[in-house]
């Protein structure tokens, strides 16, 4: 996708799975790099970033997962035989947090954040296997501490899986273009 927008190919981008940033700090196999979020900020795009999938790092097969998260005894989830998912901690959502805020810090053009306070992905919804809102409100607090004034931070009272967070973010990405034009 950051190709796509420096490319000129993107007017516009609602980020809403960001989780390429989990696997970056932790050595998952879905690494988009260290320059994920920042093309649309750096053509001016309107672009709202929402902190989609960030309580999952992927991981191929049960036994591909780094002995160092095995014997931490971190929380998995095997998605399917190829592929295990291991949920992130505060520590690590903190990181990705004021690595987000830094993204967006940097933005040219219109940018905000929607964040989803009952569940980041489908498993970290309300009872699921990686429900954890104190990781979750890791992020969000370190979004809003390194986030320079005037960049709007939306709370939306779902899970990210909600049609009323769906429509919310396209209500968002509108009015974010709007601003642009």
């Amino acid at each position: 996708m950051e190709t796509l927008v420096s490319d000129g190919l993107v007017e516009a981008v609602l980020d809403i799975t960001t989780t390429e940033w989990a696997d970056e700090l932790c050595g998952g196999v879905f690494s988009a790099g260290r320059d994920r979020l920042d093309a649309p900020g750096q053509r001016g795009l309107p672009h709202l970033i929402v902190p989609g999938c960030v309580d999952m790092v992927n991981f191929g097969a049960p036994a591909t997962v780094p002995a160092r998260y095995r014997e931490a005894k971190r929380l998995f989830y095997e998605w399917n035989p190829s592929v295990t998912l291991m949920r992130t901690n505060v520590d690590e959502n903190r990181q990705m947090g004021e690595i987000f805020a830094r993204k967006a810090n940097a933005a040219k053009g219109p940018v905000a954040f929607l964040l989803p306070l009952h569940g980041v992905s489908m498993l970290d919804g309300d009872g699921q296997p990686f429900c954890d809102r104190a990781a979750d409100q890791a992020i969000f607090d370190a979004i809003r501490k390194h986030l320079k004034p005037g960049i709007p931070v939306v709370e939306s009272d779902h899970n990210i899986n909600d049609p009323d967070f769906a429509a919310k973010a396209v209500e968002m990405m509108l009015q974010l273009i709007s601003e642009r034009s």
